[in-house]
């Protein structure tokens, strides 16, 4: 076997296709929603559980929590991407326009760019003249702008996906606090609590290669302290009342 079928062999499994950076970034954005969901309502129903031994109040307190944040992580991103997409609308029409007012200048802007990155001043026309031949808008989007022209965001993707990942992880400390017995609830939400972020530490770091023990142990932390202010406020909010 020659050394280019080596390395065609060895990289095959490498996901080189035009979108996988953009699911991957969706994929991540659903575990850190999930992880949300997951710290934000273990927090509230932990804190009511601390201040009362009345089931359907935790119940209650966990679903409002719940409602309300993946309402408004959806509403967030659906606000924060509508705005990401109007701005590259805006600067794709501005760099159609300039394509075609000043194709010739836009041409040397494009070698420039290639240029810069390394390739001789020939080779980076010819490139230039290549890619404009060809799609001009395309290739202008992506390397000025970073923009692909052909997968711009989606405000509605963003805001389903934010609401699904939300509840999805709110739902493991609702149901870990109200489906066990009084007397164990709290640690079994705990417990549950614990391993959901230990999930999603793992998975959120694997996606961005960072070290694994690292995410893991600060999420987890984090959710622990959390729980533990909460149930504080809420234990102390019970015997001021009672």
């Amino acid at each position: 076997m020659t050394e280019t079928q080596d390395a065609t062999s060895m990289h095959a499994h490498e996901p080189h296709h035009e979108g996988f950076g953009s699911r991957l970034n969706w994929l991540r954005a659903g575990v850190l929603g999930a992880n949300d969901g997951i710290v934000s309502v273990a927090g509230i129903v932990v804190g009511v559980a601390g201040a009362t031994t009345d089931h359907i109040a935790v119940l209650m307190a966990g679903i409002a929590g719940l409602v309300a944040g993946a309402l408004s992580m959806a509403g967030g991103e659906y606000v924060s991407v509508s705005t990401q997409r109007d701005t590259e609308r805006a600067m794709l029409r501005r760099e159609k326009e300039e394509l075609k007012t000043m194709p010739e200048a836009e041409e040397r802007e494009l070698a420039d760019i290639y240029q810069e990155k390394g390739l001789s001043p020939e080779l980076a026309a010819q490139v230039a003249r290549a890619l404009t031949e060809k799609d001009a808008l395309q290739a202008h989007a992506q390397a000025e702008l970073g923009i692909d022209p052909d997968e711009l965001t989606s405000p509605w993707q963003a805001a389903w996906a934010s609401l699904v990942a939300f509840s999805i992880g709110a739902l493991l400390p609702l149901l870990a606090i109200t489906l066990p017995p009084l007397s164990w609830r709290i640690w079994t939400c705990v417990l549950a609590v614990a391993a959901g972020l230990f999930l999603t530490g793992y998975v959120s770091a694997r996606l961005g290669d960072a070290r694994a023990r690292r995410a893991v142990l600060r999420n987890v932390g984090v959710g622990l302290l959390t729980m533990l202010v909460t149930y504080g406020v809420g234990a102390l909010f019970g015997v001021a009342v009672h």
